[in-house]
């Protein structure tokens, strides 16, 4: 979709009247994935492991990160 002067004029004037807070609708987000929300963090991993990680991940359909997750539960032995 081109971005017009008449588009920019008319979300313009949209905004300027308002949006009823009790109309709009909620869009879903991450779903949470324990008891609070989740903070990254940042790991560093050398190409055999980023290989085995990732090798891992398509083996069980799920993202690295689900991998990392589950490898970190067991080894620390948190539900």
């Amino acid at each position: 979709m081109p971005v017009t002067d008449e588009l920019i004029a008319a979300l313009a004037e949209e905004a300027e009247e308002g949006y009823d807070v009790e109309t709009l609708r909620r869009r879903g987000g991450r779903r949470p994935i324990g008891s609070a929300p989740a903070d990254v963090v940042p790991v560093r991993l050398d190409p055999e492991l980023r290989s085995a990680l990732i090798t891992r991940a398509k083996r069980d359909q799920t993202s690295a990160s689900e991998v990392i997750r589950r490898a970190l539960r067991a080894w620390l032995h948190v539900a």
